[in-house]
Formats: structure tokens, sequence, C-alpha cells
């Protein structure tokens, strides 16, 4: 299955996340298949930059996106579109 969840770059105690594509099987940081956005908590506020066509794509194609992906999609209105979308036909 695929998920959209983070994986984790950056050295110790800067981290910064990378919103990805990648088969559940895989390890966190492992092979992806795509780069859909990024995410880094340090700032403040935290800068996030996700690719809408691109999330939005993956997650009509099935993928499931993890707990806190979920809520970056969701503040970046993602989450929305796709239940418009849903519902639109």
């Amino acid at each position: 299955m695929v998920k959209l969840r983070l994986k984790r770059m950056g050295s110790k105690r800067k981290p910064y996340y990378r919103i990805v594509a990648a088969d559940s099987r895989f390890p966190r940081d492992g092979r992806i298949i795509e780069t859909i956005g990024s995410y880094n908590p340090t700032k403040n506020p935290a800068e996030v930059k996700v690719d809408t066509e691109l999330a939005l794509n993956w997650l009509q194609k099935g993928a499931q996106p993890s707990d806190t992906v979920r809520n970056i999609l969701s503040k970046a209105g993602v989450m929305k579109q796709l239940h418009e979308a849903k519902n639109a036909k």
C-alpha cells in the first residue's frame, strides 16, 4: 500500500521533513516513490510547502496519509478539495 508520510532529513536537533509517497513496507527514510512537499518545524511558525495537485492525485489513487501528514494536508486545504471532489461525482 502507498502511504503519504514524512521522511526525516537534516542533522541532530535540526529536523527537516519531506512529505513523500512511499510503499508502506519500506523504512521511514528508505526508498520513496515521489516527493510531494516539505515541512520545517524548527521555524516559527512552521514552514510548510505542499504541491496540492500531486497530493490530491495520490489521495485519489488511494494513498493513505499518516496522522501528521493528514493534519498538514488539512491545514493546506487538500483534504477539503478531496472531499469536494468525491461529493461532486
